[in-house]
């Protein structure tokens, strides 16, 4: 499965756990198609996309999440990896 398909089906605690994984061996097997490779990177990256979610959201049809889920941390995690 694709980490972007993996990411928009994570609903359980289990399944965030099985999506963070795939993410490390992504990371570990395909670094050039991360633009946030350092830990420092990935952290900025992700302080950026959580203060401007709502605009994903909203431009993608979806509700911004107004008490975020499973998923939500799931496509913060996601967006980090290449978030400028």
């Amino acid at each position: 499965m694709e980490l972007h398909q993996q990411a928009a089906s994570v609903g359980t605690k289990e399944s965030l756990v099985e999506f963070v994984a795939a993410l490390r061996c992504d990371l570990e097997n395909n670094p050039s198609n991360w633009e946030n490779v350092t830990l420092n990177r990935f952290l900025i990256a992700m302080e950026s996309w959580i203060a401007d979610m709502d605009q994903y959201y909203k431009n993608t049809g979806q509700k911004p999440p107004a008490n975020p889920t499973w998923k939500t941390f799931a496509d913060i995690l996601y967006a980090s990896r290449i978030y400028e």
